[in-house]
């Protein structure tokens, strides 16, 4: 079997065309800018100028990974491109990596020495490398011991962080002896991790048994999940969803001593409202989910994230004192241009 790994330049119309045919030959068809533009690298196996194999790492996550078989020893392809895509990421100086596949296509993961993070019906994470979830978790800070410490827990992307956020961390931290807060951790939005991270921090630096943490790779975000295996788009937020809640009830949590998780409630947004149904049903009875009310601001609209990215957008800085902390704001006045460059250069402001 004369056989060959290549790289695929999806930047070549030819190219391109013959990797979306061949993927769309194996029933994969979803080939959206925000699925295709996100890929750092694609690889493809040939025989006889024939693809028949291949794979792309978009970050630390696998994806798009299709095998034909005909001909061949059942699994003999797919070992070939998944143990080169994770030879060249190790050559990238990537050393933890992630895949979203199918239930049926885990255990090919699993012989190739991917652990599972979580799983639903239809769809499974895990992981191979390092630093895996045991050293994410041996990094968090630890609370301080008491008899029947209630450990409260919020998740929050705070793009960036408002009063809104403000409101429903003191609501966790009256109610809990400590709180962790989870900062997502994507790049896909406005404000950084690391920015997003500090403006959490120095918002509730006056909250004593507040934890400000990162998500690290184990807050499953949109920006990762692939949706090219779902029909729609309520279905890929369900099922990333789910599997972003089986994560943290049944790894992180546990670890830490997490009995409750708080979430605002949400009238506007149809996604963070999926998300929260998700949880409802995902996290009970091991971990309490509690439903705190949206705050509001002086003229009785809701806070949110996304006004607060329009006004920048839009150059109304004034605006913003009632709707983010000091500290936020004090950011935003200091970054405004280069908040707004990234805008011009097409960072989405909508959304959550």
């Amino acid at each position: 079997m004369d056989e060959v790994v290549v790289d695929l330049y999806l930047s070549h119309a030819t190219v391109k065309a013959e990797w979306q045919a061949f993927l769309t030959s194996l029933g994969i068809t979803n080939f959206s800018a925000k699925e295709v533009d996100q890929l750092d690298f694609t690889l493809g196996i040939y025989q006889h100028d024939q693809l028949v194999a291949t794979g792309s790492v978009a970050g630390n996550v696998l994806k798009y990974i299709g095998v034909c078989n005909k001909g061949v020893t059942a699994g003999a392809r797919f070992n070939m491109i998944v143990s080169e895509l994770i030879n060249r990421a190790f050559h990238r100086q990537s050393f933890h990596l992630m895949v979203f596949t199918k239930s049926d296509y885990a255990a090919s993961f699993q012989h190739l020495g991917f652990q599972e993070l979580a799983h639903s019906a239809t769809a499974v994470l895990l992981e191979t490398g390092n630093p895996n979830i045991s050293d994410y978790l041996k990094l968090l800070p630890r609370v301080q011991p008491l008899q029947h410490p209630q450990i409260g827990s919020i998740v929050m992307n705070a793009n960036p962080f408002t009063k809104g956020h403000r409101y429903l961390v003191e609501q966790a931290a009256l109610e809990n002896d400590y709180v962790y807060v989870f900062v997502v951790h994507a790049e896909a939005s406005l404000f950084k991790t690391k920015e997003r991270f500090e403006l959490v921090r120095a918002g509730t630096a006056d909250l004593a048994n507040v934890m400000v943490v990162d998500g690290g790779e184990y807050m499953v975000s949109y920006a990762t999940f692939p949706a090219y295996f779902l029909k729609s788009t309520e279905d890929v937020i369900k099922y990333q969803t789910t599997l972003d809640a089986r994560l943290f009830r049944e790894s992180i949590a546990p670890a830490l001593g997490i009995t409750s998780r708080y979430v605002g409630s949400e009238p506007l947004s149809r996604t963070t409202s999926i998300y929260n149904d998700v949880l409802k049903a995902e996290l009970p009875p091991v971990i309490t989910l509690t439903v705190v009310d949206r705050k509001q601001a002086d003229d009785g609209n809701w806070i949110t994230a996304t006004q607060v990215r329009q006004l920048i957008a839009t150059h109304q800085i004034k605006k913003l004192a009632g709707l983010v902390p000091p500290t936020t704001l004090a950011f935003i006045e200091q970054h405004q241009e280069a908040l707004l460059d990234r805008i011009r250069a097409g960072v989405r402001i909508a959304g959550n």
